[in-house]
C-alpha cells in the first residue's frame, strides 16, 4: 500500500492539515468531499506508521488540526462570557481540543496493534474504519459526550454537491454513515496502491449507489394537514439576558411576537423566561396562553424549573426546561443531558468554577425517558440545545412523536461555527426519524427543516423575529428508530472481534 515518508516534523503538519480540511465538510460549508480527503489523509499516514508511538502522534495531530479549526469558537463563551481571562481561555482550549485529539490517538494506536501481521486488504478495509468509528462512538458517550465534528453528519444536505448517503441515516444513523465513509476512505487508499482494489473499489462504488436509492424511500407519512407554526428569535444579547433590569424588555419582546403570530403552534427558545416559570408573572403568562388559546394552539417556551431537592427539602433544584400554555393542559419536559461545565460541574473539578460567571451551571436531570408533549393536535418531541447532538436520545421520544422541537440558546458562541454546527445535527435527527425538526433560537439558527433533513425556511442570524411555516406531522418508525445505534454497534464488534482473533491465531 501507498505510504508517506517517515518524517516525523513532515507527517505532523501533513497531519494537522488533514484534520483542519475536514471542518470544511460540516455546516455552514457543507462541502461533503472534503471529510472523504481529510480520513484519506489520515489513513495514508497511519499506513506510514511504524510504531505505536509515531501512530498516536499520528493520530493526536490530525484530531488537533480538526478540533482546533472546529470549535475553538468556545472561546467565545469562557472568555466574553464566562469573565475567563483571555489567556487562560486559550490554553483552556487548548487542553480542550488536545482531549478530544486523544480519542483519534487511541484509536490509531488501537489499528497500530491490530494491523500488525495483518494484509493490506484487512488493515485499509476493516481495522482502519473500525478503530476510526469506534474513537468517534467513544468520544460521544464519554464523560456525558461531545460527539461534535462526527463524520457522519457531513452527509446532510446544503451544499452545491448532493449528499449521497442521505439514504443510510434512517437506517443506520449518523455513526454508520461514518464508517461508510472510513470504510470509502479505506478503499480509496487500496486503489491507490495496489491492482486488485480497483475490483474493490467498483464495489464500493456500486454500495454508494445502492445507498442513494436508498434516498428515495419514504419512510413517514402525514398524519393529517399541516400546521401552522411560529418559530420566534428574540434576538437577546447574552450579555443582557441575565441582568434583572433587562426581565421586562425581553418578556415584552416575546410578548409582541407572540401577539403577533397567527400560527397555532409558537415556539420561544431556551430560557426565554430567563427566571422560571413558578416565579413568573401570573398576568403575563395568562396573557401568552390567551393569545394562542384564542386560535385553539399552544405555546411551548424555555424557562427555568424549580423542584424541591430529594436530598434537602428545603431547598430547590433548577433544570433547564421546556413548558406548553393554550389550549392542551400545561405540560413540561426537562433537559436530561446536560452539558459539562456549562449545567453541571463534577464534584472533584468544582474549582473550575471559580473562573466562570456562567449562569444557571448546576441543574438537575430531567427524565430518561420523556414522552412527547401534545400540543397544537399533534405530538411533539422536544429536546433542549445540546441534546440534539445524541440522536438514539432524541429517539426515545418516538414513533409516538410527529415532529421534533429543539430550543436553543447559541448567543454563547458568537459570530461563529457553532450555530451552523448545530443545526446540522438537526438536519440528521430529521433524516434519522423521518419528521420535521423545527429550531427556536434565541439568536440563530432558527430553522425548519423537513423530513429529508433540507433546511425549508431559516431566520437569518442575529435578527428578531418569527419564522412561519406549514408543518406536516409525520407517522412511521424508520430502522434507526427501532434499532438506534445497535447494528452499529453490534458490527464493530464483529469487524474487531475478527481482526483479534486473527492476531491471536497468528502468535
Amino acid at each position: 500500500m501507498i505510504t508517506l515518508p517517515q518524517r516525523p516534523a513532515g507527517n505532523i503538519i501533513a497531519a494537522l492539515a488533514a484534520g483542519a480540511i475536514g471542518v470544511f465538510a460540516f455546516a455552514p460549508f457543507y462541502f461533503w468531499p472534503a471529510a472523504l480527503v481529510s480520513v484519506v489523509g489520515l489513513f495514508l499516514l497511519q499506513a506510514g506508521a511504524t510504531s505505536k508511538q509515531r501512530a498516536a502522534l499520528v493520530g493526536l495531530s490530525w484530531g488537533m488540526g480538526l478540533f482546533a479549526a472546529g470549535v475553538s469558537w468556545l472561546y467565545i463563551s469562557l472568555h466574553e462570557f464566562g469573565g475567563m481571562p483571555s489567556a487562560l481561555s486559550g490554553f483552556a482550549i487548548f487542553i480542550f481540543c488536545a482531549y478530544l485529539s486523544l480519542f483519534p490517538m487511541l484509536a490509531a494506536v488501537l489499528a497500530q496493534w491490530l494491523r500488525r501481521g495483518a494484509s493490506p486488504l484487512v488493515t485499509l478495509l476493516v481495522i482502519f474504519p473500525a478503530t476510526f468509528v469506534l474513537g468517534e462512538i467513544v468520544r460521544g458517550w464519554f464523560l456525558t459526550g461531545f460527539p461534535w465534528l462526527i463524520m457522519g453528519y457531513t452527509q446532510t444536505p446544503g451544499g452545491l454537491l448532493p449528499a449521497p448517503l442521505v439514504g443510510l441515516a434512517p437506517i443506520v444513523g449518523a455513526f454508520g454513515i461514518s464508517w461508510v465513509l472510513a470504510l470509502t476512505a479505506g478503499v480509496f487508499v487500496m486503489c491507490a496502491s495496489r491492482p486488485v482494489g480497483r475490483h474493490i473499489g467498483i464495489s464500493a462504488g456500486a454500495g454508494w449507489l445502492v445507498a442513494m436509492a436508498l434516498g428515495l424511500i419514504a419512510w413517514s407519512a402525514p398524519t393529517g394537514a399541516p400546521i401552522s407554526v411560529a418559530l420566534l428569535q428574540g434576538n437577546i444579547s447574552q450579555s443582557l439576558k441575565w441582568r434583572e433590569d433587562q426581565i421586562g424588555p425581553t418578556l415584552q419582546n416575546y410578548r409582541d411576537l407572540v401577539v403577533a403570530s397567527p400560527a397555532k403552534l409558537v415556539v420561544m427558545p431556551e430560557t426565554a423566561l430567563p427566571y422560571g416559570y413558578q416565579a413568573a408573572d401570573q398576568d403575563y403568562l395568562a396573557q401568552m396562553k390567551a393569545a394562542v388559546s384564542a386560535r385553539g394552539g399552544d405555546l411551548i417556551t424555555g424557562t427555568i424549573g424549580f423542584e424541591p431537592s430529594k436530598v434537602d427539602p428545603g431547598m430547590r433544584v433548577a433544570f433547564n426546561s421546556a413548558i406548553s400554555v393554550g389550549a392542551a393542559p400545561s405540560q413540561r419536559y426537562d433537559k436530561k443531558h446536560l452539558v459539562v461545565f456549562g449545567e453541571f460541574v463534577p464534584d472533584v473539578l468544582a474549582w473550575v468554577m471559580v473562573w466562570l460567571n456562567i449562569p444557571m451551571s448546576s441543574l438537575g436531570r430531567g427524565t430518561v425517558s420523556p414522552q412527547p408533549m401534545q400540543v397544537a393536535g399533534t405530538k411533539v418531541a422536544v429536546n433542549i440545545c445540546y441534546e440534539d447532538a445524541f440522536g438514539s436520545e432524541i429517539a426515545v421520544q418516538l414513533p409516538e412523536a410527529e415532529m421534533l422541537v429543539n430550543i436553543s440558546n447559541m448567543a454563547w458562541f458568537g459570530h461563529s461555527l457553532a450555530a451552523a454546527q448545530q443545526a446540522q445535527f438537526s438536519q440528521m435527527r430529521s433524516l434519522e426519524t423521518a419528521r420535521w425538526s423545527l429550531r427556536s433560537t434565541n439568536t440563530g439558527l432558527t430553522a425548519a427543516i423537513n423530513e429529508r433533513g433540507v433546511i425549508v425556511q431559516a431566520l437569518p442570524q442575529y435578527t428578531r423575529g418569527a419564522l412561519e411555516v406549514q408543518v406536516e406531522p409525520r407517522a412511521g418508525a424508520t430502522p434507526y428508530v427501532r434499532w438506534r445505534d445497535w447494528p452499529v454497534l453490534v458490527g464493530l464488534a464483529i469487524a474487531l472481534g475478527f481482526t483479534l482473533r486473527m492476531k491471536l491465531k497468528a502468535r
